[in-house]
């Protein structure tokens, strides 16, 4: 039986990876830091294990004897100051990776997004050898690219490490993508941008999910790849679609893409073209 030490696994995709990798026969420990992120953890049948990303004692405790870590826990959004923002994503990545490899763990994987590459300019036909942009102004971004950038630095033969970038994640359960979307719509401010025909890679959470146990099992230390869907949709249509399932249940059936099909499972290796 393996053994993980999650954090971030209350969260959407944590919630989605924490469930696989039990059902999976994994012993899982997971990072809890309020009662209620301990709670859903529990639910999920793994260890609740108290503590948050600035305590590195109390990381280090519920990682000891765990085979791999996967590192989901991030500050997430478009609002925060600067010091929010590295505090979650830089300092915090760091201290995950101190008590990893003080506990002894021998695999780091860090969940990413193809957002560390965003500094303006759209991402057209693009690969995991684009370099990082630490100097975007979104903090998000510019944080995140510090973050993978510490995530690869580390990595050593005693000490794996292996990064997943999905992008634009979706599925039920989610928090961040369609929800202030629907907020939009329903309050008559929803507008697509430049007529929304751009087309844009998608990655459905059981895809990123899937990305990041083949991460663990079979990814090549100090890697890093792009996870999504498959081909590049259409996001006007993609965005209706998902907008279509919660507005107008009823014209589910008449959606044309990503919400309506079951998303396949791969992993896209180093090199191929990322849209």
């Amino acid at each position: 039986m393996s053994s993980a030490f999650v954090t971030g696994g209350s969260g959407f995709i944590g919630g989605r990876l924490v469930r696989r990798l039990v059902s999976d026969g994994w012993r899982v420990r997971a990072l809890a830091r309020s009662p209620s992120s301990a709670t859903t953890i529990r639910g999920l049948g793994a260890e609740a294990v108290t503590g948050d990303l600035d305590d590195v004692d109390s990381m280090t405790a519920g990682a000891e004897s765990c085979d791999v870590a996967f590192h989901l826990a991030a500050h997430l959004g478009q609002w925060g100051t600067r010091e929010e923002f590295e505090r979650g994503n830089v300092l915090g990545t760091r201290n995950a990776l101190a008590a990893c490899e003080r506990a002894g763990i021998r695999r780091f994987v860090h969940c990413s997004t193809e957002a560390v590459l965003l500094a303006g300019d759209p991402l057209v036909n693009i690969d995991e050898t684009a370099p990082r942009r630490p100097d975007s102004p979104a903090l998000y971004s510019s944080t995140k690219a510090l973050a993978e950038a510490v995530v690869v630095d580390a990595d050593r033969d005693s000490f794996e490490t292996v990064v997943l970038r999905p992008r634009l994640v979706w599925g039920a359960g989610d928090t961040t993508l369609l929800p202030p979307i629907l907020d939009a719509v329903k309050a008559g401010r929803f507008r697509w941008i430049g007529g929304g025909g751009h087309l844009t890679s998608t990655t459905h959470v059981d895809n990123v999910v899937e990305g990041l146990v083949l991460a663990a099992e079979r990814g090549g230390h100090g890697e890093i790849y792009f996870v999504t869907d498959g081909d590049p949709v259409v996001f006007r249509e993609f965005v209706s679609g998902l907008i279509a399932t919660r507005v107008c249940p009823h014209r589910r059936a008449r959606c044309r893409h990503g919400p309506l099909a079951p998303a396949p499972q791969w992993l896209r290796p180093r090199g191929e073209s990322y849209r």
